[in-house]
């Protein structure tokens, strides 16, 4: 059975619907008006061999902010409820991507316990997206899908690389993750419950 969630929030700032496909073939539909968080979202699902769906309105006017972390909530609510319990799956992932000059290493534990830890310089604006969302984005998504998640971005010189590497690695470390594995029984945890 494939694994996935839809979800829809809507606030006075933002309209989101997202569709999730943790077992997919990495297809993206991703449509936030926000180009050069597109193309990070359409990474991260190739990456991860996802197919996701992202359709989002917001208050891009104003700014990027509420539309790059409100996608975050809506993807971490629609993690967990893919998920369900976590019976099964490996739960903990990591990657080391190299994006040309820039590195990052990703790891992630879906451990039922909202945790975000970012090393490296993240600053700047690559055309009119400021980088700092990036860090937005990740909150909200960890708080919502309550997993621990690290992002140590070793170096790079180039901001769309140092990005770019971030959403591969992401995309890499939560397909490791969420893999089930047949000798696990229940969810990955001596307590019995994630």
């Amino acid at each position: 059975m494939k694994r996935g969630a839809s979800i829809e929030r809507k606030t006075k700032e933002t309209d989101i619907r997202i569709t999730w496909g943790l077992d997919g073939s990495g297809k993206a539909s991703i449509n936030t008006k926000i180009a050069f968080f597109d193309h990070m979202l359409e990474l991260f699902a190739r990456h991860g061999f996802f197919d996701l769906q992202v359709d989002a309105t917001g208050d891009i006017e104003v700014d990027y902010h509420h539309t790059v972390e409100d996608i975050g909530i809506g993807m971490g609510r629609a993690l967990k409820e893919a998920l369900g319990d976590f019976s099964g799956i490996k739960r903990y992932g990591h990657a080391i991507v190299p994006m040309d000059e820039a590195l990052c290493i990703f790891a992630v534990d879906l451990s039922g316990r909202p945790n975000f830890v970012f090393n490296g310089k993240l600053k700047g604006q690559t055309g009119n997206f400021d980088v700092a969302l990036i860090k937005e984005f990740f909150k909200g998504f960890v708080n919502e899908a309550k997993v621990t998640t690290h992002v140590n971005l070793l170096y790079g010189d180039n901001i769309h690389h140092k990005v770019e590497s971030i959403f591969k690695a992401f995309g890499r470390a939560l397909k490791e993750a969420i893999t089930k594995d047949k000798s696990i029984k229940g969810p990955l945890s001596t307590k019995g419950v994630i």
